[in-house]
């Protein structure tokens, strides 16, 4: 929505950086038995698309499926929106990759559960925060968690300059004097927490990947999440959780938001250096603003663009000095 963050999100780095295959242990497929490979026509598909574009698609579909979950906050409060999606997801990945419980110690299911947790608040609070301030601007709070995990790996003295620049961006957008009628300190206060559980996500991500086989990890902490997540949603969403038209819409939340973005994210990160892939990420605050523009009219002044381009530049410059790639 991320991105606000989606289920696996640009949220899908590691400890020193942006994601990379390795790190989620998904090794480049060979391409030589295509009968055999029921996904050879998306794969095909995909093929013809260049990766850049290919990221470009996952951040349009995560943004799409952030302001069609705002757009049902007039008829569910976000705490239930985030239990449509939450349901969606773990059912989903438990379908793709189910945890098994045997032989896991108390220390693998802690990091497991801790997982789970951060998930889960992260996501209430986005949804939060996005139900207060315009989309390009929670998205732009929020993405301060991976921009300050990028720049505390790295220990460039550059990057004080990027962070200097994301200040400035929040700064700016800061509810000083008019400005205050369209921006609240509530939601900006949602949008950190947002962003330090994406912080979070990450270290805690990469912690779970060397304990559980493949996205194992994933699929028990959304899980776990979706434990947390469903008594609130349950009790503010109601009856209104049973109409057809909203599960419906939850459903669409959950496809555009986690599993499109996630697989081509997966495929792009195969075929392209992963600061390239970083770089092009970083362009996710601008997209959610645009789309925040186009899907619910939503009306940055120049002030608010300003600040929206401080993180752009600022998540860009910590990404091109990340180091390693997926070659």
């Amino acid at each position: 929505m991320w991105s606000g963050p989606r289920l696996f999100d640009p949220c899908l780095f590691d400890a020193g950086g942006f994601v990379t295959a390795e790190s989620l242990r998904v090794p480049a497929e060979p391409r030589t038995s295509r009968r055999a490979r029921p996904g050879t026509l998306l794969r095909a598909a995909s093929d013809a698309i260049p990766p850049s574009g290919l990221v470009l698609l996952a951040i349009l579909s995560v943004q799409v499926g952030a302001g069609l979950a705002k757009d049902l906050f007039a008829q569910l409060p976000p705490s239930a929106v985030v239990f449509l999606r939450t349901a969606m997801g773990a059912l989903i990945m438990g379908l793709i990759a189910r945890p098994g419980l045997r032989g896991l110690s108390r220390a693998d299911a802690g990091i497991g559960v801790m997982f789970g947790v951060t998930l889960s608040v992260m996501n209430l609070s986005f949804y939060e925060s996005l139900s207060r301030l315009p989309m390009g601007i929670a998205v732009s709070i929020e993405f301060l968690g991976p921009l300050g995990v990028a720049v505390a790996a790295s220990r460039r003295r550059l990057d004080l300059l990027w962070v200097a620049t994301a200040g400035a961006g929040v700064v700016l957008l800061a509810p000083w004097g008019a400005a205050g009628a369209r921006i609240s300190w509530a939601g900006i206060g949602f949008a950190l927490v947002a962003a330090a559980c994406w912080a979070g996500y990450i270290v805690l991500s990469a912690a779970a990947g060397r304990r559980f086989p493949g996205t194992t990890g994933l699929s028990f902490a959304m899980i776990v999440s979706f434990l947390l997540v469903a008594p609130v949603g349950v009790a503010t969403g109601g009856t209104g959780l049973l109409r057809p038209e909203l599960l419906l819409a939850g459903l669409g939340v959950g496809l555009l938001s986690s599993v499109i973005p996630y697989s081509i994210e997966l495929e792009a990160l195969r075929r392209m250096p992963k600061r390239v892939f970083g770089i092009l990420m970083s362009l996710e605050p601008a997209v959610a603003a645009l789309v925040g523009l186009l899907v619910l009219g939503e009306m940055l002044d120049a002030r608010e663009w300003a600040a929206v381009a401080c993180v752009v530049v600022a998540s860009v410059g910590a990404a091109r000095g990340s180091r390693g790639s997926v070659e």
